[in-house]
């Protein structure tokens, strides 16, 4: 091979590992998640940081110690929607979700769910719901929600 087409050739591996690699690190959710540290028993979100459309991924610490890992998507029809980042099916693999334009999709059995059924749709195959509301300028979560789908994350501690 001539050494043009072997750097062109190793700058091309180059990239498609690197492509590869980044959607591997997102779809199994490595490094995706911030972590909210609750005050006064409560998460507070501030909205102009989850009003995007996409999907923001954060765990919090139960009372029990297990990292609870959920995210917070605006969906299209404008509301703010919280579940944690499991189901009550695949929840043991731990995969959690990614989105894809306005659905969410299950990293482990590839179910689509689209955003605007997300704390709609409870049980089975769907995320699991958080209870939230806004006030003001925040989006809050109780702790009391993050302990009692603590179960749901308990395979991760």
């Amino acid at each position: 091979m001539r050494p043009t087409l072997k750097r062109f050739t190793g700058v091309f591996v180059v990239l498609v590992l690197m492509c590869t690699a980044g959607k591997a690190w997102a779809w199994f959710g490595m490094g995706k998640f911030t972590e909210v540290k609750p005050e006064n028993g409560v998460l507070a979100l501030p909205l102009k940081d989850i009003s995007d459309g996409k999907a923001h991924y954060y765990t919090a610490t139960s009372d029990k110690g297990i990292s609870v890992k959920f995210f917070v998507v605006k969906s299209h029809d404008g509301v703010i929607r919280a579940a944690v980042d499991a189901c009550d099916v695949c929840y043991r693999s731990g995969k959690g979700y990614v989105q894809e334009d306005g659905v969410m999709v299950c990293t482990n059995c590839g179910m689509r769910f689209a955003t605007d059924r997300i704390n709609e749709v409870k049980g089975g195959c769907n995320p699991a719901p958080l209870e939230r509301e806004i006030a003001g300028d925040k989006l809050l979560i109780s702790m009391a929600q993050i302990n009692a789908n603590a179960w749901l994350c308990e395979f991760k501690k």
